[in-house]
This record gives structure tokens, C-alpha cells and sequence, in this order.
């Protein structure tokens, strides 16, 4: 049915949306890429399956989003702290790179490289719900549902807190947001732990949608992301959350008329369409305008 395809790719385009905000973060704030995030996203499957044997599922959401946090702390510490000029861009990035491949060969170390299936879920999270005559899944309900409340979450601290205020005075004037007394080691590090916590949850949720959590999704869950990131503008977050969800449901639209060949092109497609007419993005200005980056 169209009704549960759409459904379908508002799901895969929450996921891609909550990942894809991540990395819109750390480059919105510090204009450079986290390349450990992939491998946060791919941990928050494993953080699942460990405590979903042992605690019940919304522990394993407040686990995956304190560790994922941590893990963003960690990756600041390691990473980024040394590298803060925008002539270490390439040099962060290569750390982050090293730290994501730790973290990778870590998992491989413990679970191996074939996927691990989650304890099977029960109660309401197996059932399903009828609208229209068209049956759903609680699943796909539950993952549309806590992604929605996290991007909300994240967009009132944005925009209505004390630390939304100064990410965002830091984004816009790194040196002027320092002399007029911002904690900016603190806002870098808020940064990354809310970036990672939000890509822990998003491997939570795709964890949970599979059956299994999986050592290989890491890449090609955050390639897409890189894509709409710049599809939805670099440093935009409504940018990333609108390209984000247009991109799952495009994706499955296409599975659904029998392209599904074309169905991973999408991406990658639509950013050459997109960048081509606009090369700022479907969203231009981000959180940052760059001009007095240093």
C-alpha cells in the first residue's frame, strides 16, 4: 500500500534526519567534520542489544543517550581538543577517522562482523494499528515518534535555553563569543555530546526497526548523511531535517513504482540536482556565516 510506503520513508528519513543533524552540529559550530560519528551510530545498536538484555526499552534509550554523550565527550577530548584553527580541519578529521576505526575494530573484537540479532521485542512494540484500513506497525509509530520528540527537544535548546544561546553566539563569532565570556570549551563539548547522543538513539532505532544491530551500517548511514547535509545546507539544522525526511520517503516512492534499483541513487542524485541550481544548499546561512571563523 502507498499509505504504509510513505510511512516507511518517513521512518528511514527520521533516522537519516537525526544522524545528518549530528554532523550539522559540529560543522554549524566548529566547521569541521566528525568522522567518528558513523561509528557512534553503529554503537548505539550494540548499546541495545546489551541493555534491552537486561533493562526495558526505555532504559535502552537513556543508556544510548547518555553512553552516545559520553562517547561525543570522548571524541572532543581526543580528537578535536588539539586541533582548534580552521587550518587543523584536515587534521582533526583524520583523528576522528582513527578514533571511528578504533571504535569499529572495538565492536569487531567483542560481536564479530556478522550482525547480532536484538532480544525479540514484545507487548505493544510487536503489535500494530489500523488507520484507514491500511495496517502499521507500533514500531514504525514508536521510531516516527522519538525522533520527532528529540528534533523538538533539540530545537527549543537551540533556541530557547541559555546553552543554545551561546552555541549558537559561538557559531556566528567564535573570538567575540570568548571575549564576552562564553565557556567555549564547555559549548564545544555540549556540542558533541548532543551530537553523539542523538546518533547513539538513531542506532538505537534502526537497531530496533532491523532486528539486529550491525558493525557495517555505520558508513553507509552516514555517506547519506554527509548528502543531506548538503542537500539541506551546511550548518542548517531545519535544512538537515527537511532533506532528511524528503529522502526516505523519495527512496521508498521509488521502491514502491518498481525502481528500487534507483532507490540508493536518490541521494546522491538529488545532491548533484540540488547543488547544481544551488551550491549552498536547499537552506543557505546555517548557524554560522563563516566571515569571522578563525
Amino acid at each position: 500500500m502507498l499509505a504504509g510506503q510513505i510511512l516507511n520513508g518517513l521512518v528511514s528519513g527520521a533516522m537519516y534526519a537525526l544522524v545528518a543533524i549530528g554532523f550539522t552540529l559540529v560543522v554549524g559550530v566548529l566547521d569541521k567534520l566528525n568522522f567518528t560519528h558513523p561509528e557512534v551510530f553503529m554503537l548505539g545498536g550494540f548499546i541495545g542489544l546489551v541493555s534491552l538484555t537486561y533493562l526495558p526499552l526505555p532504559w535502552a534509550f537513556v543508556l544510548a543517550l547518555v553512553v552516545g554523550g559520553l562517547l561525543g565527550l570522548f571524541t572532543e577530548l581526543v580528537a578535536f581538543r588539539r586541533f582548534q584553527s580552521s587550518d587543523a580541519r584536515i587534521t582533526a578529521a583524520l583523528s576522528s577517522l582513527a578514533l571511528g576505526l578504533v571504535f569499529t575494530d572495538l565492536v569487531h573484537k567483542v560481536w564479530g562482523t556478522e550482525q547480532v540479532p536484538l532480544p525479540p521485542q514484545r507487548g505493544w512494540l510487536a503489535g500494530t494499528f489500523e488507520i484507514a484500513g491500511v495496517q502499521f506497525l507500533n514500531l514504525q509509530l514508536m521510531v516516527l515518534g522519538v525522533t520527532l520528540v528529540l528534533m523538538a527537544g533539540l530545537h527549543y535548546l537551540i533556541s530557547r535555553t541559555r546553552i543554545g544561546r551561546q552555541i549558537r553566539a559561538l557559531a556566528e563569532a567564535p573570538v567575540s563569543a570568548s571575549l564576552l565570556g562564553i565557556n567555549v570549551l564547555r559549548v564545544k563539548q555540549s556540542v558533541f555530546f548532543i551530537s553523539s547522543a542523538l546518533a547513539a538513539v538513531a542506532g538505537l532505532l534502526l537497531a530496533l526497526r532491523s532486528d539486529a544491530a550491525n558493525s557495517e551500517i555505520g558508513l553507509t548511514f552516514a555517506l547519506k548523511a554527509m548528502a543531506i547535509m548538503a542537500i539541506g545546507g551546511m550548518g542548517d539544522l531545519r535544512g538537515a531535517v527537511l532533506a532528511g525526511f524528503l529522502i526516505g520517503v523519495v527512496e521508498a516512492l521509488m521502491f514502491y513504482f518498481g525502481w528500487g534499483r534507483l532507490g540508493e541513487m536518490t541521494v546522491w542524485l538529488a545532491m548533484i540536482v540540488i547543488l547544481l541550481v544551488r551550491p549552498a544548499g536547499l537552506f543557505s546561512g546555517g548557524l554560522h556565516s563563516r566571515e569571522q571563523r578563525v
